[in-house]
């Protein structure tokens, strides 16, 4: 299992990237704004140079299917590294699958984001994507059994042997990225506060005080005896 780092923070990047634990990057419009990314084109060529050769997905942001092709174009053009983020569907409805194989077909690696049905991964796959993108927490959010979907998918795809990696996000907690995790899900994208959550414990902090401490008192003990 691989795992991406879900932001466009530079520091949170290179910290997770130099602890040798992420595999890859996924933003979006909305984590870019948050992160404080308004030069899309220069944040994605920063993080790209950072984490190369691993993948650095950057989403369009337009409704129009041709004005989608153009934009990933031009976003493929920016580093080898950069994945394209295609929604399932537009904002009318439109089903995205012929961006995703005609992008495909041209070379330029697609991520098919946004997918909240068994059937939205089968066609995404069918279409040549190189990663389907599951909302585990937005299923979740409507009642929807996420590791159910994501093990479902998983299968689906080996099965009949399709390239696509399943990516788990829209993570809400550390238990989604567990439940992923056990549903086999090829990638989970992680926000950085989930990491430090995961890396975390009381008791393992609690117990390496406990073992500093005794350390401590066995060397002050040697240094007595040794002084008598």
């Amino acid at each position: 299992m691989q795992i991406f780092i879900d932001s466009a923070n530079v520091s949170e990047i290179k910290k997770w990237l130099e602890y040798g634990l992420i595999d890859g990057v996924t933003t979006n419009p909305s984590i870019m704004f948050n992160d404080g990314v308004y030069d899309v084109e220069t944040g994605a060529k920063e993080i790209a140079a950072l984490v190369e050769p691993r993948p650095v997905s950057v989403e369009v942001t337009t409704n129009d299917l041709d004005e989608m092709l153009t934009q990933a174009r031009q976003f493929a053009s920016w580093a080898p590294n950069i994945v394209v983020k295609i929604p399932q569907i537009n904002q009318e409805g439109t089903p995205c699958y012929g961006v995703v194989r005609r992008l495909e077909r041209e070379g330029i690696r697609v991520n098919a984001t946004i997918a909240l049905s068994l059937g939205q991964v089968m066609l995404a796959a069918k279409a040549g994507a190189t990663y389907i993108s599951i909302f585990a927490g937005r299923v979740a959010d409507e009642g929807g059994d996420a590791p159910h979907f994501i093990r479902a998918a998983v299968d689906w795809l080996e099965r009949w042997k399709y390239k696509s990696q399943i990516i788990a996000g829209s993570i809400r907690g550390v238990i989604d990225i567990q439940n992923a995790a056990t549903a086999g899900a090829h990638i989970i994208t992680i926000p950085p506060q989930f990491l430090n959550r995961m890396a975390d414990h009381k008791y393992t902090r609690e117990t390496v005080r406990q073992f500093v401490t005794d350390a401590r008192k066995a060397l002050e003990m040697m240094q007595r005896l040794a002084s008598k």
